[in-house]
């Protein structure tokens, strides 16, 4: 009988917290309901450039390059997107660049013009729209000062320190992406991207472990090549 009475009384206890729980998660993702999670395995078109600007990403898991082709056939490399990160929320009605997977991906999935009928009526919906906006003109910015560096060596340099804080663990940097790709996203040749890896690695700032892994040896003379 009293185990019954405790269960009784627990239970409004356990029905406010769940729903308070259930705010809280609403507060930190509120689009989190309104998407479809979709598997894209690696190398799979995601959008092209041209489509109509539809639908929108979140990636749960996986990278995730943004391109342009280019008439001659060379490739720019805009953005890489990791876990958490939105893409493909555009001002246009047309795409003005494609997504591809890097690697296998996970990826929430938003219908632009329902996710804008929400953010009508939800204010919480609209401010993480805004937030999400934000971060792509922050990452944009980002790109465009890396770009603006002069030498090959600065510029990988500051790209490996980038990775530092997106998945380095235990000092060692993954990167997802080839190094022609790495190429692609600086604006530089292949050759040039190779041989300031290589430079670094005989200045013992980095030691690396086949093409992918690379190891950070001394930080402080990455930064300095970037400063």
């Amino acid at each position: 009988m009293r185990a019954q009475q405790a269960q009784k009384t627990d239970l409004p206890a356990i029905q406010a917290l769940a729903a308070r729980t259930a705010w809280m998660a609403r507060l930190n993702e509120p689009l989190k309901s309104a998407g479809t999670v979709v598997e894209v395995p690696e190398g799979r078109e995601i959008c092209a450039e041209g489509e109509e600007t539809e639908n929108f990403y979140k990636v749960v898991s996986g990278v995730v390059r943004i391109c342009k082709f280019l008439a001659d056939g060379r490739r720019q490399i805009e953005a890489f997107h990791v876990a958490g990160e939105i893409f493909g929320l555009e001002l246009g009605e047309e795409r003005a660049m494609s997504a591809e997977a890097v690697t296998d991906c996970r990826l929430t999935v938003y219908r632009r013009r329902s996710v804008e009928q929400q953010a009508s009526t939800d204010q919480a919906i609209g401010r993480q729209l805004f937030h999400y906006a934000m971060q792509s003109l922050s990452r944009a910015q980002a790109h465009c000062l890396l770009l603006s560096r002069r030498g090959a060596a600065e510029k990988v340099a500051a790209f490996l320190l980038d990775w530092m804080g997106k998945n380095a663990a235990g000092g060692t940097v993954h990167l997802p992406m080839s190094r022609q790709e790495i190429a692609d996203y600086l604006g530089l040749t292949i050759e040039s991207v190779s041989r300031s890896m290589s430079q670094f690695e005989r200045d013992r700032t980095i030691a690396l472990s086949g093409a992918r892994h690379v190891r950070i040896l001394n930080q402080a003379a990455l930064e300095g090549t970037t400063a």
